[in-house]
């Protein structure tokens, strides 16, 4: 619609006035559609400003022409800042309603399943499409998380495990709360009304179902252990014994090297479930739309225990006496091979 109020305008121009032939050949594509061009336009950018980036770049022959061109259309107080890609078969008509639009680049990123808030800061600053900081600072923003409407029944603190892990479309400059809200948004519509009713049959709040889905996500990749593990996990609630799960102690830790030690399991926070009973206060990571399943769908067993195999999957056992012996076997001789 721009473009073609402009070529409405030049045609008036060419009729009343010599001057707009030249003012028309300012306004013609420089060079060929292989001439690709990326262009950062920063926020508060003014059409002056923009026209010098373009004419350094050489997408444009005239910065004056494309000045009076965008003032002319009333663009000047239109410019949407962001990162765009043109090329030199463009012509600046057709660069200035890009502009306007905020036909901006879009940027591909995956959010893994399990990630915590803090490695999903990690990974959009390190793709430059959020500050760190001024991303986690969002996620824990009361007042923000109340505008999201998460409709999860207990109070939310922070914004852990409604992160939706998938593949997002993102743009630089995006605002943090624009890039969360999205994310927000692929949890709300992935989390049913089917799911809320299923936690309420389980004595689960939702926000009680994604903290136990997202243990249960950091503590196996494995999608035919998940529901196991759920109920196991489910098994220890209903008798009221602790979880005891080492990802909730990693979390509570405030710096992890990799190693859990047996002191980290004697710390004071209520995401120690050694010490507490019962579920975190919260979850732990985001969990995936498999995971949330899994914890409203445990498979009903007897057992109480599971161990590592140190190969991805998980010995499980009913009694302390074959969990011992599991331990023994699996974990034990690995130390001392490893010693």
């Amino acid at each position: 619609m721009l473009k073609k109020n402009l070529l409405i305008i030049f045609g008036v121009l060419l009729l009343g006035a010599g001057s707009g032939f030249a003012v028309l050949s300012q306004l013609q594509p420089v060079g060929h559609s292989s001439q690709v061009a990326v262009l950062e336009i920063a926020e508060g950018a003014s059409l002056a400003e923009v026209a010098e980036q373009l004419h350094r770049q050489k997408l444009i022959k005239s910065d004056w022409a494309f000045v009076w061109m965008g003032r002319l259309a009333g663009s000047d107080r239109k410019i949407i800042p962001g990162e765009y890609e043109f090329h030199g078969g463009m012509d600046p008509a057709t660069i200035l309603e890009r502009i306007v639009k905020g036909a901006v680049i879009q940027h591909t990123v995956t959010i893994p399943e399990g990630f915590s808030m803090s490695q999903i800061a990690d990974l959009l600053h390190e793709k430059r499409l959020a500050d760190r900081e001024a991303f986690l600072q969002c996620t824990r923003d009361p007042v923000f998380i109340e505008t999201l409407s998460l409709s999860v029944d207990d109070r939310v603190e922070d914004l852990e495990g409604y992160l939706f892990p998938d593949t997002y479309q993102f743009a630089r400059h995006m605002a943090p709360d624009r890039l969360i809200a999205t994310m927000v948004s692929r949890f709300k519509q992935t989390v049913t009304d089917d799911d809320r009713r299923r936690a309420a049959e389980l004595g689960l709040s939702m926000h009680q179902a994604v903290t136990l889905a997202s243990v249960i996500e950091k503590e196996t990749a494995r999608p035919d252990e998940r529901t196991l593990i759920s109920g196991v996990f489910h098994n220890r609630l209903r008798k009221k014994i602790p979880l005891q799960s080492d990802p909730t102690v990693i979390y509570a830790l405030h710096e992890f090297d990799g190693n859990l030690r047996k002191k980290d399991l004697s710390i004071d926070s209520p995401y120690n479930t050694y010490r507490v009973v019962g579920l975190p206060p919260g979850p732990i990571a985001n969990p995936g739309s498999a995971a949330v399943h899994a914890a409203l769908y445990p498979e009903p067993s007897e057992y109480l225990y599971f161990v590592s195999r140190n190969d991805g999957s998980h010995e499980f056992s009913a009694t302390l006496a074959d969990h011992n012996r599991a331990v023994r076997k699996y974990q034990l001789r690995q130390r001392r091979r490893t010693s």
